[in-house]
């Protein structure tokens, strides 16, 4: 077991890649708190995982519903040793003059303040062991940017840069950051990415993929549990790319 012992968070467990992640985790030997704003569905997954899981609803853009998460993962666990800041949502693919404010400061405040709200809570954590892993789900369109998502590929820009920013000046602390950046997925939010559902659209997305398929959540949690496991101990700063050559 690769993660036996270990204790992680991750956040948007509640379905696709956060689901994947939380159930390789827990697979691989890892406590694991199901962290989601939909309770219901965090109750489900951490169900299926037995007595290695909590679920934890959080919405991971309040500072104080983040302080109360990693308060009962480590009053659960007794300490923490992963965090996995999985948890994101899009706008709606289309011109970018036609993303509501709100749409933008939601979008913002869930895909890249929660990284600062977590680090606060979880970076002290980490320092007083000595040790620690954050990784950071960015995307694909934070390195190769489709057209009609022009918000969202920011936010993912902000991700992917602000985990070698974080991996820099938390090395001396013996704290790992590393990000991925997936390809579109067969998640719930592709219909968003898309602009709706439809085989037509989904065929041209998989044309821009070079293995000529999406990520799958299967996909992301084997690439996650990687870099959490001590076999990537000397990397860090990465933004690992999981994504069929797209980025090519």
């Amino acid at each position: 077991m690769r993660l036996k012992g270990k204790r992680a968070i991750v956040t948007g467990a509640g379905s696709g890649f956060g689901e994947g992640i939380a159930e390789t985790f827990a697979r691989e030997g890892a406590r694991v708190a199901v962290v989601d704003i939909n309770e219901a569905a965090a109750k489900a997954v951490a169900g299926r995982l037995g007595g290695q899981a909590i679920a934890l609803r959080c919405d991971v853009s309040k500072g104080s519903d983040v302080e109360a998460t990693v308060k009962a993962t480590l009053d659960a666990f007794g300490g923490l040793d992963i965090l996995v800041n999985n948890a994101g949502i899009s706008h709606v693919r289309g011109p970018m003059t036609e993303v509501k404010e709100e749409e933008f400061d939601r979008m913002f405040a869930v895909n890249v303040k929660s990284i600062y709200l977590f680090a606060k809570a979880v970076v002290p954590v980490f320092r007083r062991n000595g040790s620690g892993v954050i990784i950071n789900i960015g995307s694909t369109a934070g390195v190769r940017p489709r057209p009609g998502l022009t918000w969202y590929n920011a936010s993912k820009g902000a991700v992917n840069l602000v985990s070698k920013s974080m991996a820099v000046e938390l090395a001396p602390d013996k704290i790992r950051v590393c990000a991925l950046a997936p390809v579109a997925g067969e998640t719930p939010l592709l219909p968003t990415f898309m602009g709706g559902d439809s085989e037509e659209l989904r065929a041209a997305f998989r044309a821009s993929v070079p293995l000529g398929r999406l990520s799958t959540p299967r996909d992301i949690a084997n690439a996650t549990l990687f870099l959490a496991s001590d076999e990537a101990e000397f990397l860090t700063g990465v933004v690992l790319e999981v994504d069929g050559g797209r980025c090519i």
